[in-house]
Order: structure tokens, then C-alpha cells, then sequence
């Protein structure tokens, strides 16, 4: 096997290097590989196998990227390897979707939660919680009245459920919640429930890829996702949702990210998890029960590759 990383030659530049742990998401990962070379880009997948010997040749300026989009790093852990491979990429002068800090401010929900009542978003009444209180924390008779029974709890940085009590109590269960996701801060909010259209629940998930949005209908008891069809607009009345998405893309200024909304009994649309980044690209067809419709991934890697050709073209 040849290493084309090694020798005395002049930067190789790639146009389009994406970091993926490569778990289940092959059909988004293969729609990225083909568009690309559609449209004329050479493109770097950073698999884990790759992961050390590319941030090295980064750092030594033997290869270069003019856009990264990051499908992985964590941004809670600053020593882990693909947050410190996506920081000096930024450092380096690639154009990382979404920038460290601009996805850092938008995915803590501690930082975006009062940017969000600022400008008018309805979101669940919150107390925020510092780490270095949840030990003595006691809620006080208003908040408990506030939060009700039962009240949710979610780390700042959580994702994918980790560390999140759905069904909280009482102060133990913040001391559960930090025991299973260490976090600088912790969300208590009411539990929100969703009205029901159709027989179903009426909560969805809506993605946003440079100004392009895809809104799913998502069971939040079951996992699994449809598309929300114009039909679907006009006869249930969804048309705020891409509305409230592109204020909330405007307002964090992410160019890939998803979120998660619900109609609550009296119309009202209300923001539950406000910002995720790096979303799962898992399709329906690699896992019927819980993936994002085929049609919806695929698109979505196509906006994101013509996005990523966008700023490869933009002078430095």
C-alpha cells in the first residue's frame, strides 16, 4: 500500500475531508464520496485508521483541506483526538463546518438556552445547574412547582441521551444525571408533552444544510421518522417549522445542524433539544426502526457537498 502522506513533495490539498468514526452510516457517507466526484472535488474521508497520521501531516503542513466537515469530535472532551484534529484545522485556515466555536456556542444548551429566550424562541422554563453545585443543590418550593412531576433533566453538552432523566424526581436525579455524563452545567426543565396529530405524536425533527431544510415527523416513543410532505403543511398547519429553523440557523449562524420541535395541545411549537450538530446520519434503510428517511439523507449530503464546493471557491 503506498502512503501518499510520506515524502519531501508539495502540500497535498484536498477540497472536501470529512471526519466519520464509520459506524452505521454508509449510505451517507457513500452519497458524500459520489457527489463529490460529481462535482470535481477530491475528497478525504478521516477514518479512525487515518485519524493520527493525517492530523500529523496537518500539523506539519505536508497535506491541507480547504473545507472539513466534522461528523465527529467531542466537544466537551478538548484533549480527545478529533476535536484536537477539527481545532487545528481551524487554526490552519480550513473552512470547518460548523467552526469550533460557532458549534460550541450553539450545541451548549447552557449558552444557548437565554440567547434563546432573548430573541423570542419558546422554549421550556429552565433552571440551570453549574457542575460545582449539583452536590448541595436544593430546588427551592417555587421551582419545584415550576418544573412539576415529572421534570426533565439534560446535560449542557449531553447528546444522544446520555446523561438525560426523563422521568426526574427530585435532586438525586441530578446527581445521576451528572454521574452518567459529567458536564459543566445541567438543564431542569417541565417535561413537555406533545399534542397528537393523527394518531401520532406531534414532535418532529427538522435539518438545516447551507439554507436547506428537511422536516421529519419523529415518534419520540418509538424512533422512527417520515417525512413531513406539503400535504402535511397544508393540512396540519406545520408551516412554522422551517420558519422557526432558519431563525435559529440565523441566530447561531450553524450552516449543518438538526433540532427537535413539538406541538403541545394549544398550537404552540416549542424547541426541545435546540441545537445538535454532527447529526446522525443513520438511514432508513440500514436500520428501518430508527434511521432518517433515505430520501432525506441523501439530499442532505447533496446540499452539504454543494455547500462545501461553495466554500472552496471563496477567496481567502
Amino acid at each position: 500500500m503506498i502512503d501518499f502522506f510520506k515524502g519531501g513533495f508539495v502540500a497535498r490539498v484536498f477540497d472536501l475531508a470529512m471526519t466519520h468514526k464509520l459506524d452505521t452510516d454508509d449510505f451517507f457517507i457513500h452519497q458524500i464520496q459520489q457527489h463529490s466526484a460529481v462535482l470535481g472535488l477530491n475528497f478525504f474521508l478521516i477514518e479512525p485508521v487515518w485519524l493520527d497520521c493525517f492530523f500529523q501531516r496537518l500539523a506539519e503542513g505536508a497535506i491541507w483541506a480547504k473545507v472539513l466537515l466534522n461528523m465527529h469530535s467531542e466537544h466537551h472532551l478538548p484533549e480527545e483526538n478529533y476535536h484536537r484534529l477539527v481545532r487545528l484545522a481551524h487554526h490552519k485556515g480550513v473552512r470547518v463546518i460548523d467552526p469550533p466555536e460557532v458549534a460550541l456556542a450553539a450545541c451548549d444548551k447552557a449558552r444557548l438556552h437565554p440567547r434563546l429566550v432573548e430573541n423570542g424562541f419558546n422554549v421550556p422554563a429552565t433552571i440551570i445547574v453549574p457542575r460545582e453545585d449539583v452536590p448541595a443543590f436544593r430546588l427551592t418550593q417555587e421551582q419545584k412547582e415550576m418544573l412539576g412531576l415529572p421534570f426533565v433533566i439534560k446535560p449542557s453538552l449531553g447528546y444522544g441521551r446520555k446523561g438525560v432523566i426523563l422521568d426526574a424526581q427530585d435532586e438525586e436525579d441530578l446527581k445521576r444525571s451528572f454521574g452518567a455524563w459529567d458536564n459543566p452545567f445541567y438543564l431542569l426543565q417541565p417535561r413537555i408533552v406533545a399534542g397528537t396529530i393523527g394518531n401520532c405524536p406531534a414532535y418532529f425533527r427538522v435539518y438545516y444544510a447551507f439554507g436547506s431544510i428537511w422536516s421529519c415527523w419523529w415518534n419520540c416513543f418509538t424512533d422512527q421518522y417520515r417525512i413531513v410532505t406539503e400535504k402535511d403543511i397544508e393540512q396540519f398547519g406545520l408551516a412554522a417549522l422551517p420558519e422557526i429553523v432558519q431563525r435559529l440557523a440565523t441566530l447561531t449562524g450553524m450552516t449543518f445542524f438538526s433540532t427537535e420541535l413539538s406541538q403541545v395541545e394549544n398550537g404552540a411549537f416549542v424547541l426541545i433539544d435546540y441545537v445538535n450538530d454532527q447529526c446522525h446520519m443513520l438511514s432508513q434503510s440500514a436500520s428501518p426502526s430508527m434511521g432518517v428517511p433515505d430520501q432525506v439523507v441523501a439530499a442532505i449530503a447533496k446540499r452539504l457537498v454543494e455547500g462545501a464546493r461553495q466554500l472552496a471557491l471563496q477567496p481567502r
